[in-house]
């Protein structure tokens, strides 16, 4: 009779995810030539067309910089297009003055100047200071650090709020192929 072998995902707790086998996960690869980052950012080929290229992060946000959505469309076809990415995406315009209520360059939105001002922070450091800063505000008002405590609980869930305002933005910036800093 033949012996199994031991099994990493016996008892509690699971060592490994759920979905995690044995066999070999399929990676699909940025299709820039020569990088070897995974790509998982879709592209379209060329106008209309369902064809797809799948870029890194980085590629997918260079690619994107020079893309023409309307390429290859007369006047009257973009005009529609156009017409009917708006009516689709009304909603998201209406609300697009909500982002920035004050003066400056505009590279930071409002919520962003709150959340700094809440750590205390001026508006142009680097996303390490902000973290930083965070890091060490947290652990002076941490529930566990004053159990009890309800003034430093609502501090703490201040920064908590304000720190993922932050790093929200932080990801969008690098989604769109800023560098960091």
């Amino acid at each position: 009779m033949a012996r199994s072998g031991r099994s990493m995902d016996w008892g509690f707790p699971r060592w490994r995810g759920y979905e995690a086998g044995r066999e070999a996960q399929t990676v699909r690869l940025c299709d820039r030539h020569g990088c070897e980052e995974p790509g998982n950012c879709p592209a379209p080929k060329s106008p209309n067309s369902p064809d797809r290229w799948y870029f890194c992060e980085k590629h997918a946000a260079e690619y994107n910089r020079g893309w023409d959505y309307f390429a290859g469309l007369d006047a009257e076809e973009a005009a529609a297009r156009a017409a009917g990415e708006r009516s689709e995406n009304a909603g998201y315009q209406q609300a697009s003055h909500y982002g920035w209520g004050g003066s400056g360059d505009g590279s930071r939105s409002r919520d962003e100047i709150n959340a700094l001002d809440a750590l205390d922070l001026e508006y142009d450091v680097d996303f390490a200071t902000i973290k930083k800063a965070w890091r060490a505000k947290a652990k002076e008002v941490h529930p566990d650090v004053k159990p009890g405590d309800d003034a430093a609980a609502r501090e703490f869930h201040k920064l908590q709020l304000a720190y993922e305002v932050l790093r929200a933005a932080e990801e969008r910036r690098s989604w769109h192929g800023h560098p960091e800093g």
